[in-house]
């Protein structure tokens, strides 16, 4: 079988980000950490909301893939639509954590959702999205 040169675990985008996989035992849900440091504030000194969308999308697109593995099929799994709404801000040097969690899914798509949490226990983001999947070969 030759390798899929596609596929890389984990991905550069967690990697860029800083984010690690702390749970992912049930499928269709994982928990993902990272520390939101000063290359993600932007003028005001906050974290710039684009890196939580991505932590929150990263996330997500790992629980769809959990999920499908549960049933038997190896996926790739592309986010088609995608909603944040930002509740906090996020201070430079807090450890977020986001849970994310399919909602419901078939054999093409998966509606998900995630929350994204400050390590003082806020709230500081929520998201959902639409993932489309692709058989891996």
């Amino acid at each position: 079988m030759v390798p899929d040169l596609r596929i890389q675990v984990p991905p550069n985008c967690e990697l860029t980000l800083g984010m690690t996989c702390v749970d992912k035992s049930e499928p269709g849900r994982t928990t993902w950490r990272m520390r939101a440091d000063e290359r993600f504030a932007n003028p005001a000194g906050i974290v710039q909301g684009g890196f939580i969308g991505a932590m929150a999308d990263s996330a997500m697109g790992s629980a769809t893939v959990t999920y499908a593995r549960a049933s038997g099929r190896r996926v790739f799994s592309s986010n088609v639509e995608m909603k944040t709404s930002f509740l906090a801000p996020v201070r430079v040097g807090a450890v977020l954590e986001c849970t994310a969690s399919v909602v419901s899914g078939g054999a093409r798509v998966a509606f998900v959702e995630a929350e994204v949490v400050d390590d003082r226990g806020t709230i500081v983001a929520r998201a959902s999205s639409t993932y489309l999947f692709t058989t891996r070969d």
